[in-house]
């Protein structure tokens, strides 16, 4: 049925049984890479082969790109087609709906959920998808109407910026697919109420990822005087005076990002426990140590200062200048929450860079917790990029 399709080869030395175990990828330099592998259009379908021309499975191609080859399908005779994505995502919105109560997370988590490079979070009647390959840029509307289809949203929302857009050869674009948007939309979350600017926010407009570790963060918060650094629209301070939580103050970089967080307060009626400073998250701790400030609770999650190993050592100090300037601001007594988004920073590295700053910082710790992303952001464990996000929460003496 696939007789049409072309055929890409593993060179000689490429290790195929990584494919036939899960790994999803195929890198540029382990591709024969000839003339008329080449020219194959961005986006396109292949069929993979081992060195000795056995099948391997269906892949999506782009010479373009460093990941060369993404595996759609270990059966080559595979259609993908709008039904093929819609059985994907009903595999997927079965799992979500078994987990969650109320229709807001995180649909399609790439390849950990069998559609590479593609990202799909649910709000409500609502969707954005981040078509982060170009197959998925090409089928874009097939992916929409299949989520129309399966989900009964009815506004669907193409959100192409970022970084792995760039890396595919793809532009930076956004565009309602159907539907509308009035505005931000209210997201409830562990008895907070955040607003998500699906068109204008940062990536989809809310990082559900941190779902489990907002939890987690509310047992520490209870009574307690919060500061949460790199806040976006007020993740963990909204998280913690929805628990209790005397006082929050929500530092970024972000005027509007602010401006969301207090729209969440004002909606949680928690506006007036609420503060926020904006500017660079760094001279902000800078300053707060000046004013002799000082909380029962720290929460810092950055964006992701390692998004590559070319950038992990200054990442990772980078991560350790956070730390430090964070640990100073913790109470006797009090909690210090450190997170990190980076891929290419191991939990052991983050550990060890986090453990270095707060000792830089004076302090002395006791490392309580170490979380992850929720089960809406399921990981392969073949592809360790799929499990990015760490969270650490430290009890502070001295």
């Amino acid at each position: 049925m696939n007789a049409d399709l072309p055929i890409i080869r593993l060179r000689p030395k490429s290790k195929p049984q990584a494919i036939r175990h899960g790994f999803p990828w195929v890198f540029a330099d382990e591709l024969v890479t000839d003339r008329r592998t080449r020219a194959i259009p961005p986006g396109s379908f292949a069929l993979l082969e081992d060195a000795e021309r056995r099948p391997l499975g269906l892949v999506t191609v782009n010479p373009d790109s460093r990941i060369i080859a993404r595996m759609m399908d270990p059966d080559p005779q595979a259609q993908i087609t709008r039904d093929w994505i819609a059985a994907r995502l009903q595999r997927a919105l079965a799992l979500r709906a078994r987990l969650f109560d109320a229709p807001f997370y995180r649909l399609i988590h790439a390849e950990a959920d069998g559609l590479p490079g593609t990202i799909i979070d649910r709000f409500g009647d609502a969707a954005v998808i981040q078509p982060n390959a170009a197959w998925a840029e090409r089928m874009v509307e097939d992916i929409a109407a299949a989520l129309r289809e399966v989900a009964g949203v009815s506004t669907v929302i193409l959100n192409g910026q970022g970084r792995a857009r760039a890396l595919e050869g793809l532009d930076e674009r956004t565009d309602i697919l159907s539907g509308a948007v009035d505005g931000p939309v209210e997201v409830p979350m562990n008895g907070a109420i955040y607003l998500a600017d699906l068109t204008q926010g940062q990536k989809t407009g809310l990082f559900y990822d941190q779902r489990p570790n907002h939890a987690f963060a509310q047992r520490l918060a209870q009574g307690q005087r919060v500061l949460d650094v790199f806040s976006h629209v007020g993740g963990f301070g909204l998280a913690a005076l929805a628990a209790g939580a005397t006082h929050a103050t929500c530092v970024d970089g972000s005027a509007a990002a602010l401006e969301l967080a207090r729209g969440g307060a004002r909606a949680m009626g928690a506006e007036a426990r609420l503060t926020t400073r904006q500017g660079d998250a760094f001279e902000q701790m800078e300053a707060l140590a000046a004013e002799g400030a000082q909380f029962d609770l720290v929460i810092c999650d950055p964006p992701a200062f390692a998004p590559s190993k070319p950038a992990l050592e200054a990442g990772l100090r980078a991560y350790e200048r956070v730390a430090k300037l964070a640990a100073p601001l913790v109470a006797p007594g009090g909690y210090l929450g450190l997170c990190s988004c980076s891929h290419a920073a191991d939990l052991i590295a983050f550990r060890n860079a986090s453990a270095r700053g707060i000792g830089r910082g004076g302090r002395r710790m006791q490392l309580l917790h170490t979380g992850q992303a929720g089960p809406d952001h399921p990981t392969l464990p073949q592809l360790a990029e799929t499990g990015y996000l760490k969270a650490l929460f430290f009890r502070l003496d001295g």
